[in-house]
């Protein structure tokens, strides 16, 4: 049989051991679980005044500082890492030779005009003044600097460009288009002033040219035509 208290008559019963303290986790809290510390501590503290730390903005994964250098290609100078191998080696430069007053040179040869300008025009009227037309006065600067004056009518300077463009079919892009015919306006000082500007850049381009100037559908066309 087993002892019993002879006070209370009961067994007594065995106390618990205390709890032992917590120990501190080793585990890392989560991005998540650090973005809502601030809001917790917050909400716990709504009695008192935010710290500065808290209320300046939480900067973003994505932003970047501002940069106060300036990228290379801005600058003035080429870096010899950009520049190219034939650069840096001293390869000859680009020169531009006016060649235009030498006869021996391949790109002259064929020229013998050096400007051609058209100063003025006569308006040709018949007796009743039907078929009333215009006459442009032009004026040829050669090479040697004698001038050729030169009076052509717009018909003239059509029949021209049609005959280089079948004889020259490889360079009708050198010929510009002439300026455009109007039945009302023709006769208006502002529609003939553009038309001069016009005409004169065309003959401009086909004299100025080798292989214009020096064929003959442009020498006996023009010197036909001298007044």
């Amino acid at each position: 049989m087993e002892p019993a208290n002879e006070e209370t008559g009961r067994v007594p019963r065995p106390q618990p051991l205390p709890a032992s303290p917590p120990r501190p986790s080793s585990v890392v809290p989560s991005a998540s679980d650090r973005d809502t510390e601030p809001f917790a501590s917050h909400s716990a503290d709504v009695g008192a005044s935010p710290s500065p730390a808290s209320q300046s903005p939480r900067r973003s994964s994505k932003e970047r500082p501002v940069s106060g250098i300036v990228p290379p290609y801005w600058a003035h100078h080429r870096n010899a890492s950009r520049a190219s191998q034939i650069s840096i080696d001293g390869g000859p430069a680009i020169t531009l030779e006016d060649h235009t007053e030498d006869p021996n040179s391949e790109t002259s040869r064929g020229l013998w005009a050096k400007s051609v300008t058209i100063d003025d025009h006569v308006v040709v009227r018949g007796m009743t003044g039907i078929g009333a037309y215009v006459v442009w006065n032009c004026k040829i600067r050669t090479l040697e600097g004698g001038i050729i004056p030169v009076r052509m009518r717009y018909s003239e300077f059509d029949d021209l460009r049609l005959q280089l463009v079948a004889s020259f079919p490889h360079a009708k892009n050198a010929l510009p288009s002439l300026p455009p015919k109007s039945v009302v306006f023709k006769f208006r000082p502002s529609f003939l002033e553009s038309r001069r500007v016009g005409l004169e850049y065309f003959l401009n381009c086909v004299l100025l040219n080798p292989e214009f100037s020096s064929s003959p559908i442009v020498k006996d066309f023009l010197f036909g035509r001298m007044c």
